[in-house]
């Protein structure tokens, strides 16, 4: 299996509103209305949101390839792009997804390393996400490599509010 890491910019745009749109629906469709699925899709997805992001300094997205296979990607935000503002000392997991066709092959501690790394390279002292608190999979896989519950935020899906974890980690 031949594993590739490739930063995303504005010319991966494409890619990553199709791995975006993809992961995101596989991970969430079944416990979400299809209404409220198709608003966020929309609104998290768009071209122009999505090119913003790119675009700003403070975020960094890294596209995974198995195979020369798109199955997932990364996204971290340090400072001002923080979804919660923490502080300059911190760096953000905002989305670690990969298509269901590629799970149980080690990815997401793929993709969770090259989030350490980032982090170390920014000299970063500690990593937090927000996760579901109905995605025990992904909690699990969190408190495995080192994350602790250490508060929660709100996160909207159309008009639902649904609350998220806040997990951290100590570099």
């Amino acid at each position: 299996m031949t594993i590739q890491l490739i930063q995303c910019t504005t010319d991966n745009l494409a890619d990553l509103q199709s791995i975006g749109r993809d992961t995101f629906y596989e991970t969430f469709h079944d416990q979400n209305n299809t209404e409220n699925m198709a608003t966020y899709l929309d609104e998290a997805f768009s071209n122009e949101k999505l090119t913003a992001e790119l675009q700003n300094p403070h975020s960094l997205f890294k596209l995974l390839y198995v195979n020369e296979e798109l199955a997932g990607y990364l996204k971290v935000n340090t400072d001002e792009a923080q979804s919660e503002k923490l502080g300059p000392d911190y760096l953000e997991v905002e989305r670690i997804y990969i298509l269901s066709r590629f799970h149980k092959l080690g990815l997401g501690k793929v993709l969770m390393e090259e989030a350490m790394k980032i982090a170390l390279d920014m000299q970063k002292a500690k990593v937090w996400l927000g996760v579901w608190e109905q995605n025990s999979n992904a909690i699990a896989f969190y408190e495995k490599v080192g994350f602790q519950k250490t508060g929660t935020h709100s996160f909207f899906m159309g008009e639902e509010e649904q609350i998220d974890f806040i997990m951290t980690k100590q570099l």
